[in-house]
């Protein structure tokens, strides 16, 4: 029987070039490294300067308190091709000591010079939280989901993506920003005697900890919305890639700014546009990202089954591949039967799986870069090196969940599929002994 083999014939390598010093990755990731941990450094010495040390220890268990539940949930929707976790730790460690680092410097010296310049402090105050703020917080917390877009293009494949990176962000610089206001308001309560529900301190934990939790990665998902929708673009498409973030940011800019006007429309300006503002866009949002991930399932269901057809993959793959309830049951039965290690065997089958779709699906739409092929191949590659552990959990999950295996339409009597690569174009082969399967049955959990 003819079955597809170990991997795709090699391709000719390219020519080895040597980089320079400053293009090795070593060096970018020492630079990122470093450049981060100055940044923290420097917001630690200035947040502690202002709240004092015992106001940065409360500020620092209270503000941490949102922050679980918040990365919790951003990973909780990307759960269909979930980005590495260097990302999410990049995205964070940028928001919290990078964007918040330029967030203080800058609010500070434009409200500095507004005062100066015109001599009233209190509408200084007032335009530099309306105007200043929003501008350099969000093009600050920007910067992250830009540099993610240009260097991790492969990660960023869609709305999710540039979602889930912006709030990220969003909810490292939201950390840094609630231990700030609250260490500060612990300093109040102590020069002022404030004590329990009526505190200063209590008071600002149920505006920023309780109500609004989601306000910093709400404004700046708006700006994630943009890059997203810039990644479904193809390259060619410059002016659309380019005014899509712009549009995005300028979104988040001016929700910011309505956020922080908020307090100035009078004794119940918070409120209103709270109610009116903030928790409708939330429910807007929310349904887009979940809208988004349905249809990333779909993409699945729908470009796998070239791969299928070639043998690349189990004829019910596709279909378990685009149902998170069944993914779930492969990696639990995997881990039942083989161990952790087997488990995580599966979800990187899942999640190359994932990737080799919506780059077909890239491709079909004409929207594919010159590393296709590679990059093609290298997803095939990792997708076969698992496939001894992955296809018994998969089997079991297409059974539990009732998927019907599909059977490729009309095709001869005593015709199975041999090496194919690319988009999945069948090679009819004849065979003596005609089965349903490309190749064997594998069960590695049984010795």
């Amino acid at each position: 029987m003819a079955t597809p083999p170990p991997y795709p014939a090699a391709f000719p390598a390219p020519p080895h070039r040597h980089p320079h010093w400053w293009q090795r990755t070593w060096v970018r990731y020492g630079a990122l490294v470093v450049l981060l941990a100055l940044s923290g450094l420097v917001i630690l010495a200035l947040v502690r300067e202002q709240t004092g040390t015992r106001g940065f220890l409360v500020g620092l268990g209270l503000a941490v308190l949102p922050v679980p539940l918040l990365v919790a949930a951003f990973r909780w929707l990307d759960r269909v091709d979930p980005g590495p976790w260097r990302n999410l730790l990049f995205a964070f460690a940028w928001g919290a000591c990078a964007a918040a680092l330029i967030a203080i410097v800058a609010n500070s010296f434009a409200t500095r010079w507004i005062a100066t310049a015109t001599a009233d402090p209190a509408s200084a105050d007032t335009l530099g939280a309306t105007v200043i703020a929003p501008v350099v917080e969000e093009s600050a917390k920007a910067t992250a989901v830009l540099l993610v877009f240009l260097f991790r293009r492969r990660d960023f494949s869609g709305i999710v993506d540039g979602v889930v990176i912006a709030g990220v962000t969003a909810t490292g610089f939201a950390f840094t920003e609630n231990i700030l206001y609250l260490g500060t308001a612990f300093g109040t309560d102590q020069v002022t005697g404030g004590r329990g529900m009526a505190s200063v301190t209590a008071a600002t934990f149920f505006v920023r900890i309780v109500m609004s939790p989601f306000a910093h990665p709400l404004f700046t998902v708006l700006t994630g919305i943009g890059f997203g929708a810039a990644a479904l673009l193809a390259d060619r498409q410059h002016v659309r890639r380019a005014l899509l973030p712009a549009a995005g940011l300028l979104l988040a800019m001016g929700l910011h700014a309505l956020w922080n006007g908020s307090g100035s429309l009078g004794q119940y300006g918070f409120f209103a546009v709270y109610t009116a503002f903030m928790v409708p866009v939330f429910g807007l949002l929310s349904w887009l990202v979940i809208w988004s991930r349905q249809r990333e399932l779909a993409t699945v269901r729908a470009e796998l089954p070239a791969y299928a057809l070639a043998g690349w993959l189990a004829p019910a793959e596709p279909f378990v591949l685009g149902s998170l309830r069944a993914r779930r049951l492969a990696r639990r039965h995997a881990r039942e039967h083989a161990g952790r290690g087997a488990a995580r065997a599966v979800g990187q089958y899942e999640a190359y799986a994932t990737s080799l779709a919506f780059l077909r699906r890239r491709g079909r739409l004409g929207r594919a870069g010159a590393d296709f092929v590679p990059r093609e191949r290298e997803l095939l590659d990792a997708l076969w090196s698992r496939r001894a552990v992955a296809r018994p959990a998969l089997d079991h999950a297409a059974r539990t969940t009732a998927r019907p295996l599909p059977v490729p339409a009309r095709v001869p009597p005593g015709t199975v599929y041999g090496p194919a690569y690319g988009y999945g174009h069948p090679v009819p082969q004849q065979s003596p002994h005609p089965q349903p399967y490309p190749y064997p049955a594998y069960n590695p959990y049984r010795s």
